[in-house]
């Protein structure tokens, strides 16, 4: 009984040694910058056997992204009312110059159109709210912004899955360690996430062409439906909640898309 209790004993004292080696290993996410620099350590040796060396090495030279955590922390239009949010937004511009838009790139659209039905309105209200036609994509660090967001507690799991996919896209050559665009690690001129790149990216999206190819693939991807409507209640709306889950953003989206396309 006495040999039996000490291996009992010692079985369970390795079994606890094991998993106090696997929690000190785990990367431990935090609120501030003064665990950064730790928790990067920890994450490339979690992440030794998913992610390059290579993609690794980038991420050691990523620094904490305090303009990130102003810019999650700071959502604040989110909360407003439709009309008081279009107008924040600056709704009657998208629609002016939207509707410009749609004239001079005629062909672009109707190619778009017939390879994954989406009409221009919804993809021209995406691009205008999003970065005001690409006048405004943002000046973070990519690479940043990301593990920054993987680090902080507040989505860390959600920001991991992000940060795991801008890794690879680093090791494609489609990020880079100087690649710079919105404060949440979003990119080109409609903002895609690293994840959305990888699944749904039909090419550069800083390039007009590849950026709305790509909404579109995303809107299709998400149940989009030729020729059916995108207004609260029709078929469509559900691919357009599927872009951004804001209630306010998505009613925006259509609202602002139905009077380009009904220019």
């Amino acid at each position: 009984m006495k040999t039996m209790r000490r291996q009992t004993i010692a079985v369970a004292a390795i079994a606890g040694l094991a998993l106090g080696a696997g929690q000190a290993r785990a990367a431990q996410c935090g609120s501030t910058a003064a665990g950064f620099e730790t928790w990067k350590r920890q994450f490339a040796e979690e992440a030794r056997g998913r992610a390059s060396a290579a993609s690794l090495a980038a991420l050691q030279n990523t620094t904490y992204s305090t303009a990130t955590i102003s810019a999650d922390r700071g959502q604040h239009s989110f909360k407003l009312s439709l009309e008081q949010f279009l107008a924040k937004r600056g709704g009657p511009t998208i629609v002016s110059k939207g509707r410009a838009l749609k004239r001079q790139n005629a062909a672009l659209f109707d190619s778009i159109e017939q390879r994954y039905g989406v009409p221009p309105g919804p993809l021209l209200a995406i691009w205008g709210m999003e970065t005001g036609f690409g006048a405004v994509r943002g000046n973070v660090n990519t690479l940043s912004a990301v593990a920054t967001l993987a680090y902080d507690c507040r989505r860390s799991e959600y920001f991991t899955d992000q940060l795991y996919a801008a890794l690879t896209l680093v090791d494609r050559g489609l990020l880079t360690s100087s690649t710079r665009g919105a404060a949440h690690g979003e990119v080109g001129h409609t903002q895609f996430l690293p994840k959305n790149v990888l699944a749904y990216g039909t090419g550069d999206l800083n390039n007009v062409g590849a950026a709305l190819s790509s909404t579109a693939n995303f809107l299709k991807a998400h149940g989009w439906r030729a020729g059916a409507g995108y207004q609260p209640g029709e078929p469509n709306f559900a691919a357009i909640q599927g872009w951004n889950a804001a209630s306010v953003y998505e009613r925006a989206i259509a609202q602002l898309g139905r009077q380009i396309d009904n220019d």
